[in-house]
């Protein structure tokens, strides 16, 4: 059942639903739904929370093995624009405009701007990466992932957090890769 509320919040967002509207979505009880959360406040934060936790288990699982940090990169970043291109612009509006849900999406972008400052700390330790600064790239790599979550990059770009994360990844890893010497 909470797949199916995933993917229904995902298509359609969140807010605008009743208990009675998700009930009849389901084709359930109003009580089968209490068995979730207490409330449709609840049940809109453990939606919320499942689709990050989810999709931050297919992205570690999509990295796995890897060992060189510019793909480590290249594909933990695709990995949540693709997550992130399941969720339609309802969705990201009712998160942004829900505090819980908001936190929620807060924590996780806080937690994958960790892994990227790990990624890069590691690519400059291998020689992969140029000898940057990587405290002050994986903090500015931070500031974007902030804004892309806040919903600042979106409302004065237009462009999907999705397409954000995209972008991330082209800045980051053309700012930081290794150039070969012209001969």
């Amino acid at each position: 059942m909470l797949g199916e509320l995933e993917e229904l919040f995902l298509t359609e967002g969140f807010v605008e639903f009743t208990l009675d509207d998700l009930a009849a979505r389901l084709h359930c009880s109003k009580s089968t739904l209490y068995t979730l959360a207490a409330s449709k406040e609840q049940l809109a934060v453990k939606v919320v929370t499942h689709f990050f936790k989810g999709a931050a288990e297919r992205i570690e699982q999509r990295i796995d093995g890897i060992d060189d940090a510019s793909k480590i990169i290249e594909v933990y970043l695709a990995g949540v624009a693709d997550e992130l291109k399941r969720a339609s612009e309802r969705f990201m509006t009712d998160v942004a405009e829900f505090e819980p849900a908001r936190a929620t999406y807060r924590m996780n972008s806080q937690a994958a701007a960790g892994r990227i400052r790990s990624f890069i700390a590691k690519g400059v330790a291998d020689g992969v990466f140029r000898d940057v600064h990587a405290t002050l790239i994986a903090e500015l790599a931070t500031l974007l992932v902030e804004g892309i979550q806040t919903g600042v990059v979106r409302s004065r770009t237009g462009v999907s957090d999705a397409d954000a994360f995209s972008a991330l990844a082209e800045l980051l890893l053309g700012g930081i890769q290794r150039r070969e010497a012209s001969p």
